[in-house]
């Protein structure tokens, strides 16, 4: 019994000897293939994070949109004569309604922030609505919005980095490359339309 169970022990010694390098290739195949999984799960979760931060950023998109008729209406009211920039800020929204991808209604959304800042410059000639209170708690809930929008938009930026980072960089970028994984664009606002334009009352 002893040398049936030392037979079957040399075999298997011997087994593991001639097929050593086999094991090897397929222990490192199996490591590869669970890293691979992974980092394709990171890039997944990345990915849901990022489209849930895009949801914020709409979200203070939305307050802010709520909020853009009635500065209109109450601006019409004293500033009969300025019929364009109205035209242009309810063009500007309805792109942005109609846009479909996050760089379509980032770029939609900077056309209403440009309106809208032109909007406000014109009510800074109208000292009758300067002193409205209405019109004033107004642009105060409007710059709420707009910190608001700025700090949403910084977080999706973040987000996106990180994601981009990791879809350059070697070895995730081998897994990026083999699942079709590309970089997500940034959120860029133009300079001249970062703040909305201060209004003195």
């Amino acid at each position: 019994m002893y040398k049936l169970n030392l037979n079957i022990f040399m075999e298997q010694q011997n087994f593991f000897q001639r097929n050593m390098k086999w094991i090897i290739v397929i222990g490192i195949i199996v490591i590869l293939a669970l890293w691979g999984v992974s980092k394709y799960n990171t890039f997944i979760t990345q990915g849901e994070q990022i489209i849930a931060q895009w949801a914020q950023v709409e979200n203070q998109y939305q307050r802010r949109f709520d909020l853009i008729p009635n500065i209109v209406n109450t601006v019409k009211g004293v500033a009969k004569q300025e019929q364009a920039v109205f035209g242009d800020i309810t063009e500007a929204r309805t792109r942005y309604s109609g846009a479909t991808t996050a760089d379509e209604k980032a770029k939609a959304a900077t056309q209403v922030e440009g309106a809208l800042g032109r909007l406000l410059v014109i009510a800074e000639n109208y000292p009758d609505l300067q002193s409205s209170q209405a019109y004033r708690d107004l642009i105060i809930s409007l710059e709420g919005a707009e910190n608001r929008i700025s700090v949403e938009r910084m977080k999706y930026n973040e987000l996106v980095r990180v994601f981009d980072t990791n879809v350059k960089r070697f070895p995730t970028s081998l897994i990026a490359g083999l699942f079709g994984i590309e970089e997500r664009a940034y959120f860029d606002v133009p300079e001249e339309n970062q703040q909305v334009p201060a209004v003195q009352f």
